[in-house]
């Protein structure tokens, strides 16, 4: 296989950016993702990946619940917030608030949706765990065009 061939390829697939949102009993976190897709209309399922041997990974699999938040277009900051740990006091990660719903995970009050998840299925391959999430609740918090992992110069390396 002509390594530099597949790298180009794979880099054409086009990634939103989101804050996957996670709670183990009274503690949440949250990470950036780019892996998210819907995959059946009825009942709604969603699919997640997080890297395998994290806090959030493992936060996903220990609750079975993780909340997806809808970034916008212009809010790189934001995105890069979460690319590393944060602290969290109260209900803030740094001075990023949130707040929760149903199923306890984080959803960020500058995010520009967000919907909750129950885990229905999980696969372990590779060096990312896939959750498949039936949604179970969802929000708008205003209208926007999504955050593209492009726009931050960025790409997934393939």
């Amino acid at each position: 296989m002509d390594e530099q061939a597949k790298k180009t390829a794979l880099r054409g697939i086009t990634y939103g950016l989101y804050v996957i949102g996670t709670k183990v009993g009274d503690d949440v976190n949250a990470f950036t993702a780019n892996w998210v897709t819907q995959t059946s209309f009825s009942p709604p399922l969603v699919v997640v990946a997080a890297k395998k041997g994290t806090t959030s990974c493992d936060g996903i699999k220990s609750s079975g619940v993780f909340s997806v938040n809808v970034l916008e277009t212009g809010q790189k900051d934001l995105a890069f917030a979460f690319f590393k740990p944060v602290s969290r006091v109260g209900n803030k990660f740094g001075d990023i608030e949130f707040y929760t719903e149903q199923t306890g995970s984080p959803i960020l009050r500058d995010a520009l949706s967000w919907f909750e998840c129950k885990v229905v299925d999980v696969n372990e391959r590779g060096d990312h765990t896939i959750f498949v999430g039936e949604v179970v609740n969802a929000g708008v918090h205003r209208q926007g065009d999504p955050m593209t992992l492009r726009e931050t110069g960025l790409n997934y390396g393939g």
